[in-house]
């Protein structure tokens, strides 16, 4: 899916940590001791900006071993793809996980990490961790033992148990001060807050849900039809990704916003360019795997589907950002269960639709920072 907030990506320059240890850059062994003139710095921080970047955003991966399911099935040789950004404090307080979004990966969440942005890597240790099914995380585009369809298929509670298997066997941490997400990351969000009550103090979803409503299973399942009648019947799989990018368009902004912002003699271009950059960007497979996780997403199956049971276990103070003309995941559970665990919820209303959250980033990132510091 398209990334989720509409934002320029500026690169603050600071030095990276990874584990306690500081990266520190030379460059042709010039150590720069102090400001020479103002042209240089601008040529030195164009030099240095990379390298940077770089280490701050370097793909890693956790090895899970074989993953058991909730359905009783195995991921074989399950990997955990992550990204870290800042440092861990010496009390490891500061650590926040940041889940991704549907058909999204650790890459597309770059640009929301950094100094006065929703997970801000100056103040708090981020673990960006890609969710099964997206492509970096096992997914049944790049198992090598149980390829595209021989793929298990797994749930949002299974993503949210194997990050809590990465996070506590491999990265060593008992706690998290926070998981903040959106979309499907907001889903993770509310499914951590029921499934490990005791193991973060805040948590953050913004246009996530604990259930799907009747809306969304009509949206997901003909998206999910198309794609099955698209496999079934030999289509290509480009062609069954172009069918699915129109349904996404159809449903991610509002009618208004497509009225407001697409002239009519721009539709077919816009339309096409959108077409060919999904279908070159997302699988078939891993598509699939998470929209039938999606489309079965429900934080209370587990207590027979009472939402009140399932509240009674949040401890963590939440935050849910809802978008009220969201037409790809409606507010209205996200906001009855804010009610049931006594959060704050922040009703965004735009005709961004799905995108909401993108079309109000400054607002969004100060309603978070300030909840995450009170």
């Amino acid at each position: 899916m398209p990334l989720f907030f509409k934002i320029k990506f500026i690169f603050n320059l600071f030095l990276t940590f990874h584990h306690n240890k500081i990266v520190v850059i030379q460059t042709y062994n010039i150590r720069i001791k102090k400001m020479i003139n103002k042209n240089f710095l601008i040529v030195s921080i164009i030099i240095l900006l990379p390298f940077f970047v770089r280490a701050q955003s370097i793909q890693k991966f956790a090895e899970l071993g074989n993953f058991k399911l909730e359905n009783g099935q195995t991921i074989e040789s399950c990997k955990i793809g992550y990204r870290t950004f800042g440092k861990l404090n010496d009390k490891k307080s500061n650590a926040i996980l940041f889940p991704t979004w549907f058909g999204g990966n650790t890459a597309g969440l770059i640009g929301l990490i950094g100094a006065g942005k929703i997970a801000d890597s100056t103040k708090y240790f981020v673990i960006a961790v890609d969710a099964l099914g997206d492509g970096v995380s096992s997914s049944p585009s790049n198992s090598l033992l149980q390829p595209n369809e021989k793929f298990p298929q797994f749930n949002i509670r299974d993503m949210v148990n194997s990050q809590y298997a990465f996070v506590t066997k491999i990265l060593k941490l008992n706690h998290l001060f926070c998981i903040l997400g959106g979309s499907m990351g907001g889903m993770q969000t509310f499914q951590w807050v029921v499934s490990y009550p005791n193991f973060m103090d805040k948590a953050v979803s913004w246009v996530g849900s604990p259930k799907l409503t009747s809306y969304d299973l009509l949206l997901w399942n003909t998206e999910l039809q198309v794609l099955s009648l698209g496999l079934k019947n030999n289509a290509s799989e480009d062609m069954i990704m172009k069918s699915i990018a129109d349904i996404t368009d159809l449903n991610i902004e509002t009618p208004e916003y497509h009225v407001v912002n697409i002239k009519p003699e721009d539709f077919y271009n816009k339309l096409k360019k959108y077409q060919i950059n999904f279908s070159k960007n997302f699988n078939v497979y891993d598509w699939q795997s998470q929209l039938k996780a999606i489309i079965a997403h429900n934080v209370s199956a587990p207590f027979d589907n009472d939402m009140d049971k399932a509240a009674a276990r949040v401890k963590a103070k939440v935050l849910s950002i809802v978008s009220l003309q969201d037409h790809m995941v409606n507010p209205h559970p996200a906001i009855e269960f804010a009610k049931l665990i006594h959060a704050q919820n922040i009703e965004l209303n735009n005709n961004c639709g799905h995108l909401g959250p993108g079309c109000e980033i400054g607002k969004v990132e100060r309603v978070v920072n300030e909840f995450l510091e009170k």
